[in-house]
């Protein structure tokens, strides 16, 4: 097992197993160790405020926290020297949010949604990452910050 392979795992997992992340549409795109990121397009059950047809602030930060985790995950795995199934479940069942903090630029408005995180600092118990989301026509809606427990 290598750590391509157990990448496509982790993002067919957690794109297509976790009924959360599926029933808001949230579908991991990059997964690395560098950049993870996060896309989902415009749905009106997603809707916050009726009046103005914007994103809830609960997808916008449930869309942080899933690219920063995702972000956090890829730093675990590629800090593994040995990669087999009962290592991998046993480091990636520690991950966890400890703290996420999220800042709302302007509005939800758009037809899709783009998540980035990056690694601020990780280390063998705790992650931290910086996150944002932009909306395809490049307009920033939102940035946070993700602490995650990693081991």
């Amino acid at each position: 097992m290598n750590k391509n392979d157990v990448s496509s795992q982790v993002i067919e997992f957690w794109n297509d197993k976790m009924p959360f992340n599926t029933l808001l549409g949230l579908n991991i795109t990059k997964f690395n160790a560098e950049v993870s990121e996060v896309r989902f397009v415009w749905q009106d059950k997603l809707i916050g405020n009726p009046i103005l047809k914007i994103l809830h602030g609960g997808v916008t930060a449930a869309a942080l926290d899933l690219a920063g985790g995702a972000v956090a995950a890829a730093n675990v795995i590629e800090s593994l020297e040995e990669i087999t199934p009962d290592i991998m479940h046993k480091s990636l069942s520690k991950l966890g949010t400890i703290d996420l903090r999220t800042d709302y630029l302007r509005p939800g408005k758009g037809e899709e949604f783009i998540v980035t995180a990056r690694i601020i600092r990780s280390g063998k118990r705790v992650a931290v990452a910086r996150m944002e989301m932009h909306n395809e026509k490049g307009e920033h809606i939102a940035f946070g910050t993700g602490t995650y427990i990693v081991g």
